[in-house]
């Protein structure tokens, strides 16, 4: 027999009515009562009933997830596993649940948008990706409804959003190359269209130009994804220049592609950059230095931004940022 609200009041010893608050993730609650009250939950094993209580909230707990590709792809870049990974924890820890859902382009991903809002399954969306005029944060808030974008919005003074210092990040690469003695770097990016890659791109060149380094536009390719694929594509046209000592890299997957091509090629002595820090970077051969984007953290605070928005409980700025590091390992000399 299914446990009730009411068992659960009896035993953390307050009413009915407290258990539902806490269960909402009311901020008036004190953290004694929630203890005793979660501590509850957790010994009766109790599942409240989500569709009666999104009828009497008028909510559905529910967080939409919209996955920038096919599912097969999930695989192949950790970077959304990381992610979700994030998103999960955070909702399971304040009691709500994830909807995820993939998106082949941008005009499917207006259409999945619509689906949430007319059928209402969702009180707010979490997007991965930001794009350069991105139609999906327009439509969201041209329909004023609830979101987080993973990625520097165009408006980061009202959206709700959460990144790293990208420009900071690959600022710093470039300048730990160049103390190694580096000057002759080239750069792979994904699509240009991604504020994450104009922000990486831009730290590139600023770094170059901080160190009266010239920028070569026969060292710079920005392919159209990022996968392995476009790796190996970028550094087969990238090796055709003479005098290339280091490459940097804005994800791991386009690294994993160039470090392929070395291989292939003999090609030895360039120090070599990824981002993102996938677990298989430290088993590629050299293991792989990287920038480790904490991308369960950007998962988990985006996670966070919404549900606080939603709750009207959201303090301070409408923005978060996740540190970085560089994470130093043998393909760089």
């Amino acid at each position: 027999m299914a446990v009730t609200i009411k068992e659960v009041a009896d035993l953390a010893k307050v009413s009915t009515s407290t258990v539902s608050r806490v269960l909402a993730g009311n901020p008036r609650i004190s953290d004694n009562t929630k203890e005793r009250v979660w501590k509850a939950v957790e010994d009766l094993n109790y599942h409240p009933n989500a569709i009666a209580r999104s009828l009497a909230n008028k909510s559905t707990n529910t967080l939409g997830v919209i996955l920038p590709s096919r599912n097969d792809d999930l695989f192949k870049n950790p970077f959304f596993i990381q992610t979700m990974t994030g998103i999960s924890k955070y909702a399971k820890k304040i009691g709500y649940y994830i909807m995820y859902t993939y998106s082949k382009n941008e005009e499917e991903e207006v259409k999945i948008i619509d689906n949430y809002i007319n059928s209402k399954l969702v009180d707010g969306i979490i997007l991965l990706t930001s794009r350069y005029e991105d139609k999906s944060i327009k439509n969201l808030k041209n329909k004023q409804f609830p979101f987080v974008v993973i990625g520097r919005p165009e408006n980061i003074d009202n959206d709700l959003w959460i990144d790293n210092d990208n420009f900071r990040a690959m600022r710093e690469v470039v300048y730990y190359l160049i103390e190694k003695g580096h000057r002759n770097i080239g750069f792979i990016g994904g699509p240009s269209n991604l504020y994450m890659s104009r922000d990486r791109y831009q730290g590139y060149i600023s770094a170059l130009q901080e160190n009266n380094i010239d920028i070569n536009i026969d060292y710079i390719y920005e392919m159209k994804d990022f996968t392995e694929e476009c790796g190996y594509l970028a550094a087969k046209k990238l090796f055709k220049n003479k005098g290339v000592t280091g490459i940097v890299t804005t994800d791991d997957l386009l690294a994993f592609g160039t470090l392929k091509f070395m291989k292939e090629k003999s090609i030895k002595d360039i120090s070599i950059v990824g981002f993102n820090n996938t677990p298989l970077s430290e088993y590629q051969n050299p293991p792989l230095t990287t920038v480790n984007i904490n991308a369960d953290l950007l998962g988990y605070n985006a996670a966070k931004l919404l549900i606080s928005s939603l709750r009207n409980t959201l303090e301070g700025k409408n923005y978060f940022i996740v540190d970085t590091e560089i994470i130093k390992r043998e393909s760089t000399k």
